[in-house]
């Protein structure tokens, strides 16, 4: 069987390293095409060079732009490309324009869709991610989802067909590379003059935050008031809107430029704190054990915060200075995103029904 997977942006690169080898462990030829939706070096190739992922078969080179002009683009291109191979089905990862136009443009050939990481549910329409993955679950033949959580609210809305709990693709990574996290963090954290703990990471790059001159000012402002050094590994259109807005971040923010995911794990690993506005840094925040707080008034990782490892503090200042002053919760009993054998368990599953897609 054949399988074209559709990726573009930097979470998606993490999930696919995973996906990738236990589909070609399988036996499962795999046709990697990737939209160019990040391109740059930091947040692009570095990632395929990092994590071991095969050089992708199709480079598309779409770059930024409006969400229709940049799915449409994706739609038009990723199109040439399926009726190039006819695969067997088509892979799409996540919520992205690049997964809602691998999606579309392989339904409407008539190929059969697998969605890894279905399911998730925001539950704000005024997200285009919420769009992406609605859409996109909708028209899948396969569903693969996280959490129990996930599952449920498929069935919800009536999707019980093809649905399938496997776990996090993301935990099946973080296990794969433990032992080179711990042998890079000693160097990380001299490199970077700090000490385990005495610090607090930041990442933020939702148009939501970044895009709004006087959001983004409330959200540095608040940072500044954190008490740690702040180390933030910046987005580029976050370093854009700072400059743009002429927002000038406080001494203790030590702003450097995006690493790449072996260094960022060590990073987080070693933190007092994590803030963010990320989905992906939510879950590997509760899975390496450090409190998270998101900038963010709702998640789709409800999982974590139940537990308390998470506080969505949204853009209020006085918020994000309470939740960084709280104390560290207990440990976890257990782990809402499976066993680390997801991708396996995904390559299973289309290896054994060629004819259910």
């Amino acid at each position: 069987m054949k399988f074209v997977t559709v990726v573009g942006a930097r979470p998606q690169f993490i999930k696919l390293a995973p996906i990738s080898r236990a589909l070609r462990a399988a036996g499962l030829d795999e046709i990697i095409v990737h939209t160019g939706q990040h391109y740059d070096e930091n947040m692009s190739h570095a990632f395929f060079v990092e994590l071991d992922i095969p050089k992708p078969d199709y480079n598309l080179e779409i770059g930024s732009g409006t969400h229709g002009a940049q799915t449409g683009k994706m739609l038009a291109a990723i199109e040439e490309v399926l009726e190039r191979e006819r695969p067997d089905g088509a892979l799409v990862i996540g919520d992205t324009n690049s997964t809602l136009a691998g999606a579309l443009a392989a339904v409407k050939l008539h190929i059969p869709v697998a969605h890894v990481e279905a399911g998730l549910r925001g539950f704000d329409r005024s997200i285009p991610e919420e769009i992406n993955r609605l859409v996109t679950d909708h028209v899948s033949s396969r569903l693969y989802c996280s959490t129990e959580r996930s599952v449920q609210w498929l069935r919800d809305e009536g999707i019980t067909r093809g649905v399938e709990l496997v776990g996090d693709v993301m935990y099946d990574l973080l296990l794969q590379m433990r032992p080179r996290i711990a042998e890079r963090t000693p160097a990380l954290l001299a490199d970077m003059g700090v000490e385990r703990g005495g610090y607090t990471v930041v990442t933020m790059h939702r148009p939501s935050n970044t895009d709004d001159p006087d959001t983004l000012r409330r959200i540095i402002g608040g940072l500044d008031r954190l008490g740690d050094l702040v180390i933030f590994p910046m987005h580029p259109r976050t370093r854009h809107s700072l400059a743009r807005f002429g927002i000038t971040p406080g001494d203790h923010l030590r702003i450097i430029e995006p690493l790449g995911y072996i260094d960022m794990l060590a990073l987080m690993a070693s933190a007092a704190r994590v803030v963010t506005d990320s989905g992906g840094l939510q879950k590997e925040t509760f899975l390496l054990g450090v409190p998270c707080i998101t900038l963010r008034d709702r998640t789709e990782w409800l999982e974590t915060v139940e537990v308390g490892w998470n506080t969505l503090v949204a853009t209020d200042p006085d918020a994000l200075l309470a939740a960084w002053r709280k104390p560290t919760p207990p440990m976890p009993t257990s782990n809402p995103f499976g066993k680390g054998n997801a991708s396996q368990l995904i390559a299973d599953d289309l290896r054994s029904l060629p004819d259910a897609l």
